[in-house]
């Protein structure tokens, strides 16, 4: 039985060059679907990316006590790399926070005679992933610095938080709405489309309900061959997709921009491919009845 299927399924790909105009045209409207509906997800996926990227971080500025004994603020420093969400600690012995201050002030200045008696304390930068799920996990990495041994004061940016937290809400509130979305359209096009091209064999279909023929016998060829369609054409489309990224990627990576353009992470791209892939099989059968 399942030998059967197979061949019928073959014979249901084999038989799109029986009628090759109607399917050929068929193909290049679900590659151009494939590649409108994945060109639109690339530049949801790459703004989502960025600004995550920029407005989904929070960032803290620790200092300590200028008496605080340097051994126990390093232990510290690294306590706060194993944080989660973490992403990265920049840390400022006195002597460091010294140079740094006299580097951005005057880079001749010269207070080597400061060394060992830097008055500035030590300082950590502190940056912070704020989660999709979790946007008040800043407030409480907030308090647990605070609650450090021999810190002085933590410092951030209540816009930056509140930047972090209002991104992240609306991100899932309308990001997911805008790809069902775009996937109904691509999908509507994608079956009418395959659909039409159907068309051209229901005097066969016709001619196998005649004969005595099974329902499962006709339908499975078209099943298969309305699969096969939607498969190419995702592939195409994803593959035209793919030359068009690699020909942006670097565009807007200068400055002030600095922006890359990133190909769609590959769970989208199989999620496009496989959801018209059963759109095409979903139009046959709709076809065929």
């Amino acid at each position: 039985m399942i030998g059967i299927a197979l061949r019928l399924a073959l014979r249901g790909v084999r038989d799109l060059a029986e009628h090759p105009w109607p399917h050929t045209f068929a193909c290049i409207a679900v590659t151009l679907a494939a590649f409108l509906a994945g060109l639109f997800l690339l530049f949801l996926t790459n703004l989502d990316r960025e600004l995550h990227a920029r407005h989904g971080q929070v960032q803290f500025q620790v200092y300590w006590q200028p008496a605080a004994e340097l051994a126990g603020v390093q232990n510290a420093w690294q306590e706060l790399r194993s944080w989660p969400g973490v992403e990265s600690v920049r840390t400022y012995t006195p002597d460091e926070a010294l140079h740094e201050l006299t580097a951005s002030l005057d880079p001749e200045a010269e207070l080597g005679w400061l060394k060992g008696k830097s008055p500035l304390p030590a300082t950590a930068l502190v940056s912070l992933a704020v989660p999709d799920n979790d946007p008040d996990r800043p407030k409480i990495v907030y308090e647990r610095l605070k609650a450090l041994p021999d810190v002085a004061e933590v410092h951030y940016n209540p816009a930056q938080m509140d930047m972090a937290r209002s991104w992240l809400a609306a991100s899932q509130r309308f990001l997911w709405p805008l790809i069902g979305l775009l996937g109904l359209v691509a999908g509507l096009i994608v079956g009418n489309t395959i659909k039409l091209s159907q068309v051209s064999r229901l005097d066969e279909v016709d001619i196998l309900r005649l004969v005595g023929a099974r329902q499962w016998y006709i339908e499975l060829p078209m099943l298969a061959g309305g699969a096969a369609q939607g498969l190419a054409g995702s592939i195409l489309g994803l593959g035209l997709l793919k030359l068009f990224q690699l020909g942006v990627a670097n565009l807007l990576n200068v400055p002030p921009l600095f922006l890359s353009i990133e190909f769609l992470p590959w769970i989208y791209a199989l999620g496009l491919a496989a959801s018209l892939t059963l759109v095409g099989l979903l139009s046959s059968w709709v076809a065929v009845r």
